[in-house]
């Protein structure tokens, strides 16, 4: 499988490493790494791991494994599983058994309506307050989209889907607006891998894109809706087997 770099800046991704390995080494030449950097580098890591599909629904968190791989006190693996709970990644089955979150019907549902509440009115912005340059921008990204979704590129379509969006979202000129996605954008990155039907999503991000380069807010609001529905339904169908 090719890799693509989202991002545009060489023919790999950087910063994300296999299953089993960090993404992020740790300082060498003696300085010792201040525990709030240890516990970023090891939660950034597993976050990742989980969208990924590297570690999977069910699959436990074990302190002390985590702690050796890493190569670190069991103290930032620690905070750093509480940080997974909060943001809906993992959760404790019992005081002693951590494991990777199972998305439920609910919580699909929950994500698709915030998304559905914010993206279809930043939509909506974005077609009134879209520059040139940010135009182009959002072309550039349905570009490396379709690279990525030729060559079969499951992280990169992620990245590069989820950019599309933020991008949008970045158009739109609201920094709420922002500021409310952020909270959740992991658990939305991570819905958006469970979705494989890429060459439909390249489809719908195109006329996302036709839309708001229209400079008709209410056609680009009516787009997003027609995509978040979509994308909607056909997450449900991969996760459960079943019509929304």
């Amino acid at each position: 499988m090719t890799k693509i770099d989202p991002l545009g800046t060489g023919p790999e991704r950087s910063g994300e490493a296999p299953a089993g390995a960090e993404s992020a080494p740790p300082p060498t030449g003696g300085e010792r790494e201040p525990l709030g950097a240890v516990r970023e580098r090891v939660l950034a890591t597993l976050r990742q791991e989980i969208i990924a599909g590297r570690l999977r629904p069910g699959d436990r968190l074990v302190e002390r494994e985590l702690a050796e791989r890493f190569g670190v006190s069991r103290v930032p693996v620690r905070e750093a599983i509480r940080a997974l709970v909060a943001e809906g990644f993992v959760l404790f089955e019992t005081p002693r058994r951590t494991v990777v979150r199972r998305l439920t019907p609910t919580d699909v549902a929950e994500l698709f309506e915030l998304r559905e509440a914010l993206e279809v009115y930043a939509a909506g912005l974005a077609a009134a307050r879209a520059t040139p340059e940010s135009l182009a921008d959002l072309a550039a990204l349905l570009d490396r989209a379709a690279v990525a979704t030729h060559a079969d590129d499951a992280e990169a379509v992620t990245d590069i889907n989820t950019a599309f969006h933020d991008r949008i979202l970045a158009m739109a000129g609201n920094s709420l607006l922002i500021s409310v996605m952020e909270p959740v954008d992991g658990r939305l990155r991570w819905l958006t891998r469970q979705n494989e039907e890429w060459p439909q999503l390249l489809t719908e991000h195109r006329e996302l894109y036709e839309a708001v380069a229209s400079g008709d807010p209410e056609r680009a609001r009516a787009q997003a809706l027609t995509h978040v529905q979509a994308n909607y339904r056909s997450t449900v169908r991969h996760l459960f087997g079943e019509d929304a």
